[in-house]
């Protein structure tokens, strides 16, 4: 395998993978203005890679350069279907394949796949070999690794995390949390520590990335370091901050926030205008605009715009009178 991880200094960043947020005008903007040591795309769904469903998703796949190393995330119940999309996935030039074993979406769990995969722990080994034998059949070396929960309804890391790391993973993300819980509650790492510690006792050289709630580098590395995991996952925090893994001090400008907008909105009209709906990427104007006199109104005209070129009229009469 391919394994970037042991170049990573500890604790490394990554950017989660978030559905119809870290599209490839969200990572460009990153790239640019403050690089994570790992990217993330949004989940594929490995079935529809593997089928027609590629005409469109291709554009999910798209990736610059600049955002190396840079991981695609799959899911999928199907081991056929997984192991066909990993092979295309890998002569893509991804660095590597993360598999979705944590995602709550109703959508996803209703075919077998995200969080709903912690209930069939043989199928989850299935799944893990298929991606493996997608990666061997394409030629490529590439890495392997798991983003999942603490467990289903309950706390299952005694039983679920050994059996993940008896497969030789590169990397497993944590999320501090179990899929009923959802977000609802604070993550809890100490459970994190917990798989730091069952890693170590195991002897694997898997990465352990720790992931929910992170509200910045500095929160990120006091928790790297309470738990001794090797990387930390930022998801939310992301949004309107493409600074956040910049490691710079100073906070930028609502002149510099809204002409950042302008330039996210331009490039994905630019990159995924002709497949995703443009309210897609209004989701991402609250987080822009905020927390600065007149935010609400800017806001409010925002939500009504149709194109990049009304977003930009809009901010730039915003910034002349204000």
């Amino acid at each position: 395998m391919k394994n970037f991880w042991e170049k990573l200094p500890k604790p490394f960043f990554c950017l989660a993978p978030m559905a119809d947020v870290t599209d490839a005008s969200f990572r460009r903007m990153f790239a640019k203005y403050g690089k994570p040591d790992v990217t993330w795309t949004e989940f594929v769904s490995a079935d529809g890679i593997a089928s027609k469903g590629i005409k469109v998703l291709k554009y999910d796949l798209l990736y610059s350069e600049k955002e190396r190393p840079i991981v695609v995330q799959l899911f999928s119940s199907n081991p056929i279907k997984m192991r066909e999309a990993s092979k295309l996935c890998a002569g893509l030039g991804f660095d590597g394949i993360d598999i979705n074993m944590g995602c709550p979406d109703k959508s996803i769990e209703k075919q077998g796949s995200g969080a709903a995969i912690m209930k069939d722990m043989k199928r989850a080994g299935e799944i893990i070999n298929s991606v493996k034998a997608g990666i061997k059949d394409s030629g490529k070396k590439v890495s392997i690794s798991v983003k999942t929960r603490i467990g289903y309804n309950k706390n299952q890391i005694n039983e679920w995390i050994p059996f993940l790391l008896s497969f030789d993973l590169d990397a497993l993300t944590i999320h501090a949390r179990t899929r009923k819980e959802m977000s609802l509650v604070p993550a809890r790492w100490e459970h994190v520590k917990e798989v730091v510690d069952i890693r170590n006792k195991m002897g694997v050289k898997t990465k352990i990335i720790g992931n929910g709630d992170v509200e910045s580098l500095a929160h990120g590395k006091n928790l790297a370091k309470e738990t001794g995991c090797d990387g930390v996952m930022i998801g939310r925090a992301c949004f309107g901050n493409p600074w956040i893994f910049s490691r710079r001090e100073k906070i930028p400008t609502t002149k510099e926030k809204l002409k950042v907008l302008i330039e996210h909105t331009k490039l994905f009209e630019k990159l995924l205008g002709k497949v995703k709906s443009f309210g897609i990427m209004k989701k991402h104007y609250k987080a822009y605009v905020n927390g600065f006199n007149s935010a609400r109104e800017l806001r409010a005209k925002l939500m009504e715009t149709k194109n990049s070129k009304e977003v930009e009229y809009i901010i730039k009469e915003f910034i002349k009178n204000h």
